[in-house]
């Protein structure tokens, strides 16, 4: 059967314009970028024979050319419409974020922090730097690698914070695997990162873990 056959709760622009996009699943969601299905299969079949394809939209939306395009469906124009896609919801956020405007919302933070970070498939360290009304200085990308691998040293991120004369950071690591809580090292590093920039009067706000579903905060989950 065809979308179009479909009553007009079900189909997914319809849907979007009278419930909004968190109302859709990732297939719904994947559909609609899409657009059409293939001989057979409708756009939300296809969107979910990619979906098991790939193992999850995370998976999807962060394949590499070659793979994305090994995708029913898929091709160099889809990609290219895909990388557009994720680089303005990056560029989105960053505005939301720019250097001297105050952090007045968690939830652009969050988006932010995960907008960056959520499409490395290794782990990348990162701090948000801010003054002390806490108004955006800058992100900077300081370590990558597994934080048990590739070690993340308090000495260069308190150098960094101290070249941004930053009075408060917020920390942020991705972790390729989606699972969003914190390990043992994660937590051990954080503590360590907060005795040294302690010794400088610079203040630790949170530390967001970025997986799959919404980021893990630190602070709202009494670790800071």
């Amino acid at each position: 059967m065809s979308i179009k056959d479909w009553s007009a709760e079900d189909r997914p622009r319809e849907k979007l314009l009278q419930r909004g996009p968190e109302a859709l699943t990732d297939a719904e969601l994947l559909a609609i970028f899409l657009r059409t299905g293939v001989p057979g299969k409708s756009a939300v079949d296809l969107a979910r024979e990619l979906l098991t394809d790939f193992g999850s939209l995370k998976a999807l939306l962060g394949a590499d050319k070659k793979r994305f395009c090994q995708g029913k469906g898929l091709g160099d124009a889809t990609y290219v419409q895909l990388q557009a896609v994720l680089e303005m919801a990056k560029r989105h956020f960053k505005e939301a974020l720019q250097r001297g405007d105050a952090l007045t919302s968690p939830d652009i933070t969050r988006a932010y922090l995960s907008a960056q970070l959520r499409g490395y498939n290794y782990e990348v360290f990162a701090c948000l730097f801010l003054d002390n009304q806490h108004r955006v200085i800058q992100l900077d990308e300081l370590f990558r690698g597994t934080i048990d691998g590739a070690s993340v040293y308090p000495r260069e991120v308190a150098k960094q914070a101290l070249h941004h004369n930053a009075a408060a950071v917020i920390f942020a690591h991705n972790h390729p695997s989606g699972i969003s809580e914190p390990s043992q090292a994660d937590k051990h590093i954080t503590d360590k990162l907060k005795q040294a920039l302690a010794l400088f009067d610079i203040r630790v706000l949170d530390h967001f873990i970025i997986g799959d579903g919404d980021p893990y905060s630190f602070a709202e989950h009494g670790l800071m």
